[in-house]
């Protein structure tokens, strides 16, 4: 892709990311392409539907996720906690943007999104069970269970934090972990790495 093509599918995608912030997933693309000061042509040049917009916002935010993954951290059981309770925000702020993929491409899109946020999960978890400070026999499959059912149950960031803290008190080897530091049905069967369940896979889209 040449510097300015690439330079106006930024400007798009962050144009994008805001209106989806300030409105939720049902863009305007004129407006997309407006607050990006681009022409429409441009916009759909790169983004023939708003379904294709709305994957290219979401893959940004999920790439920014997986790097915020700390793996050099001296506490590597803080580290995966850290990235958790960003992963708990991810997944209850950006589901309605993952559900807007199109239908066509959902389970191929879901699949890689997924194996990335397990990759991601597996590194910081096999740090903390190394440095003992996890339980040897908790599985990425029990942090997607527990982290996807504390983003879809909590009714704020406060509540999410301090569920994230009890559940951290259960799997930590140390008993004397950081326990919840801020002042609730859990609903982490049939979810996937990304926060959706495997049934919304099929279902139609934009």
């Amino acid at each position: 892709m040449r510097a300015d093509a690439a330079r106006n599918v930024g400007l798009l995608v962050a144009a994008a990311r805001a209106l989806v912030t300030e409105a939720g997933p049902d863009v305007v693309l004129d407006e997309v392409a407006r607050r990006a000061g681009v022409a429409n042509a441009t916009l759909y040049r790169h983004f023939p539907t708003r379904g294709d917009l709305l994957v290219a916002v979401y893959a940004g935010e999920l790439t920014a996720l997986c790097d915020a993954a700390d793996l050099d951290h001296a506490s590597p059981g803080d580290a995966l906690f850290t990235w958790l309770e960003a992963y708990v925000g991810h997944v209850a702020s950006q589901r309605a943007l993952a559900e807007a993929a199109p239908a066509e491409r959902r389970t191929e899109l879901f699949d890689e999104w997924h194996r990335r946020l397990r990759e991601t999960m597996t590194q910081l978890l096999e740090r903390a069970q190394r440095s003992g400070e996890m339980r040897a026999d908790l599985t990425p499959a029990d942090l997607v269970a527990a982290a996807g059912g504390i983003a879809r149950s909590s009714t704020d960031a406060d509540q999410a934090h301090r569920l994230l803290g009890f559940f951290r008190s259960g799997v930590a080897t140390n008993r004397d972990a950081p326990a919840p530091g801020r002042a609730g049905r859990s609903g982490g069967e049939g979810l996937d790495a990304t926060g959706l369940g495997t049934g919304q896979r099929g279902r139609g889209g934009q």
